[in-house]
């Protein structure tokens, strides 16, 4: 094998690592691309699994998130749940996001684990932000802050775990 040949294997192989990252804000872009009554889970939740044993623990839960109240009594205990679990998808798909980044960054580059980590942060909260103006452009999708801070939370919350587990290994 060539010299040459070699070299662009390797250049394969990493540009392959960057592939996870892509993808991952390719899939993130189509679910921004998705207006909301497309996204809707509470029709699935209500033909699926009864909440309503819950509504004794939570009833009493209330507060306001981009201007609506969140509250079993305001969106119905299916509702409620789908709340949750809507931004706990931005909390999981960022806190992925982060992950892959840094994948890519540990593979393909010399970086120490600090600069990966900032700068996988920084990409993260970058495309969380793109995120929520592309869901502006969106029918029935608004762009809200608040998404961001939970996005920008999971990818924290990934540097941190990244972090101890380097800790750990140490």
């Amino acid at each position: 094998m060539k010299k040459t040949d070699k070299y662009g294997e390797i250049m394969n192989r990493k540009l392959a690592y960057w592939f996870l990252p892509l993808t991952w804000m390719a899939v993130l872009f189509f679910s921004s691309s998705t207006p909301y009554e497309k996204q809707d889970i509470k029709p699935f939740l209500a033909g699926k699994i009864d909440f309503s044993f819950l509504e004794p623990f939570v009833h009493w839960v209330s507060f306001y998130y981009n201007q609506s109240q969140v509250s079993v009594d305001t969106l119905g205990i299916n509702g409620f749940i789908e709340f949750f679990i809507r931004k706990g998808a931005h909390f999981g798909a960022f806190f992925i996001l982060l992950f892959l980044f840094y994948i890519a960054f540990r593979k393909t580059c010399q970086w120490n684990l600090q600069k990966i980590l900032v700068v996988s942060f920084l990409l993260t909260i970058a495309y969380a932000i793109m995120d929520e103006v592309h869901q502006g452009f969106t029918p029935n999708r608004t762009p809200y802050y608040g998404d961001v801070l939970i996005d920008g939370f999971g990818a924290i919350t990934a540097c941190l775990i990244l972090l101890f587990c380097r800790k750990k290994s140490l």
